[in-house]
């Protein structure tokens, strides 16, 4: 068969061939057409974000405007028809929202009268004549522009020019200048009106802001949880996955004990009259049952798998031997998490000035109101897919990297003479040859996301007018997505190591993958899926300990806030950063596994043709040959006994 660029040399045979592994000899560009693509659509949203900073009005994005169309902090011009616009608000560089604690303006979104004012008022001011000493004192006004300060006490229209009393206590929010309330109360709901999503954001936003420094500090003890597996799987032994094993049960047991203990103090506690405290209780409930659930299978797996653990611990000593090679490959988390952070903040600001671009319009009372442009919604789409395939290709770019970086271990005579900088050069490679199989594999990925996103957009919509019958279609249908998303990252995987080895496209590399471990998926399979269970077991300890502890911290305020929401976020950021820290030692593996089905392939260990592992690696293959060949004498032993104790004629 001819190949691509024509660096092979055309066969002669009619009957197709059998490709042959050549580890990191044959290097080709791959999928350069998917590569263009990427760089067309790229074009498309750098076209997207210029189009955002000329007509998305960042200045009102940044320094906010008032209900009369002036931008704070800037000199503006008039707007035709709004006498109260074209002011000069140089010195008014604070966005001050009149009625923030009114409960008539939830369904009004923004209704509110907005106006720019030079301070936000620090403490609470419950009468007019405060509000007119903080005005004389400070120099910022807080009624609309028409009234001076000195009318605020005669004016029979103060109550509608001025502020509702009383008058919270607010804060500049950084960079954006709002003044933004501070009691738990009035934040919420005006969080919940700006983004016009009262009920469930109204919960979120006041247990996040009664909460705020306790879920700072689990968030930073999940960090340290974190921090502290990946050492401990850095030098792994038999004590140590014992240890581990034992913690999980033991905090599986704990955890739900914990859990149903509260329940059951909720329900006995006969002065629950706040719907806060039955929401807790709800809250417990579904936790302990969940909890529960996987106790459970976590349980019956670890007992299914546990004589595999002193081969497990041999796998990780392999996977160690290759980490520590470039012992950097641990920090590629940070790098990698950093990039997605920069990028989610400009996504999220090119999001909001696409929101502001629009066109002002004068409305009742002199107002400016600005409506957004025609055709601006369908770049929201085009922007959403951008955001989930770079998001993606990002952390693509990671495993490849990381593959890269296993391959030249592996494939490595000498081990003790490493290459002098291995991510390095496996990132150049990634840049120079691979960048499209990257991009190719990344964009299966928003293909199955972004129907699962329409899917449950669509459900949450008309869950109230469909049946149960239709409903579990949906999640049905939500689950299938779930579970194709999670094949096709682990498909991506070996794609990637196969691209790294061979040099193949994305298509070819995942077939050839998919070929040579089904036919090696004997030697160390189970004990390979045991090693990612244990990592499994590592990002559980620190979801439960994260979760544990803000049990007991939010427990002690179960009246105050409903604190279900920010324990869920608590425990997604745990498992987020536990899954980004330990995830490293899952692609070693996986990489590890492909390498060695391509040594066995390629080579039959003698002279002319050794392998490539090491001896430590080839005394686990032993260890693992021994222990499979043992337990294949254990079933025909019992085959055996089956066999000779069927039921034969009594002889006399």
């Amino acid at each position: 068969m001819p190949c691509l660029g024509g660096e092979y040399v055309v066969s002669e045979e009619t009957a197709p061939r059998q490709r042959e592994w050549r580890p990191q000899i044959y290097r080709k560009c791959t999928d350069t057409a998917w590569l263009l693509l990427f760089f067309l659509f790229w074009t498309g949203l750098v076209f997207i974000m210029g189009y955002a900073v000329v007509a998305g009005a960042a200045g009102r994005l940044l320094f906010g405007y008032d209900s009369y169309g002036n931008v704070c902090g800037k000199k503006n011009s008039p707007v035709e028809g709004a006498p109260l616009s074209g002011q000069d608000m140089t010195l008014k560089t604070h966005m001050f929202f009149m009625n923030s604690c009114n409960p008539e303006i939830k369904d009004m979104r923004l209704g509110s009268t907005t106006l720019c004012v030079s301070s936000c008022p620090e403490e609470q001011l419950s009468t007019l004549e405060e509000i007119q000493l903080f005005a004389d004192t400070n120099g910022s006004f807080l009624c609309v522009y028409s009234l001076n300060s000195f009318n605020y006490t005669q004016s029979p229209n103060a109550g509608s020019l001025c502020p509702r009393l009383p008058v919270p206590p607010s804060k500049s929010f950084p960079l954006f200048n709002r003044c933004i309330p501070q009691t738990p109360e009035c934040y919420s709901l005006f969080a919940s009106v700006l983004i016009n999503d009262v009920d469930m954001l109204h919960q979120i936003l006041r247990g996040i802001m009664s909460g705020r420094d306790t879920i700072l500090g689990l968030c930073i003890l999940a960090l340290a949880l974190s921090l502290a597996m990946m050492f401990i799987f850095r030098f792994i032994t038999t004590l140590l996955v014992h240890i581990i094993i034992s913690l999980v049960i033991l905090g599986l047991f704990f955890v739900c004990g914990v859990l149903w203990w509260l329940y059951y103090d909720y329900t006995i506690d006969l002065s629950i009259e706040l719907d806060t405290e039955r929401e807790n209780m709800k809250s417990v409930l579904g936790f302990a049952i969940v909890s529960t659930i996987i106790t459970a299978i976590l349980l019956v797996l670890i007992f299914v798998l546990r004589k595999q653990i002193k081969l497990t611990v041999e796998l990780f000593k392999v996977t160690n031997k290759a980490v520590s090679s470039s012992p950097f490959l641990l920090l590629q988390p940070v790098w990698t998490f950093a990039i997605l952070i920069f990028f989610w903040v400009l996504w999220v600001a090119v999001l909001l000035s696409l929101g502001t671009a629009g066109s002002a319009q004068v409305i009742e009372g002199g107002r400016v109101e600005f409506t957004p442009l025609l055709g601006i919604r369908y770049l929201w789409w085009y922007h959403l897919i951008g955001l989930i395939w770079t998001s993606e290709f990002i952390l693509a770019c990671q495993q490849m990297t990381i593959a890269g970086v296993v391959v030249s271990w592996y494939f490595n005579r000498n081990k003790n003479d490493p290459s002098d900088h291995p991510i390095l050069s496996s990132l150049s490679t990634l840049l120079c040859y691979h960048q499209g199989t990257v991009v190719k594999g990344s964009f299966f990925i928003p293909l199955v996301r972004i129907p699962r996103v329409i899917l449950m957009y669509i459900y949450d919509t008309l869950k109230d007018k469909h049946s149960a019958c239709s409903r579990g279609a949906f999640r049905c249908c939500c689950c299938c997505f779930s579970y194709l998303a999670r094949h096709l990252y682990h498909l991506n995987q070996n794609a990637y190591t196969a691209t790294a080895i061979n040099g193949t496209a994305l298509c070819t590399s995942t077939k050839d993958s998919l070929k040579i471990l089904s036919r090696n998926s004997n030697h160390f399979t189970s004990v390979n899926c045991f090693g990612d269970f244990v990592i499994f077991l590592g990002k559980v300890l620190v979801v439960y300990f994260t979760v544990f502890g803000g049990l007991m911290a939010f427990n002690y305020n179960r009246t105050l806030q409903v604190w279900a929401i920010p324990l869920l976020l608590v425990a997604f950021f745990a498992c987020l950063v536990a899954h980004s820290f330990l995830s490293v030692f899952e692609t070693v593996l996986d990489a590890l596994f492909l390498c060695f089905a391509v040594d066995m392939e390629t080579n039959d260990g003698s002279s002319q043709k050794p392998y490539f592992m090491d001896q430590e690696f080839s005394s686990f293959v032993k260890k693992i040959n021994k222990s499979n060949n043992a337990g294949a004498e254990r079933d025909k032993d019992s085959l055996r006994n089956e066999e000779g104790t069927e039921l034969r004629p009594i002889v006399r």
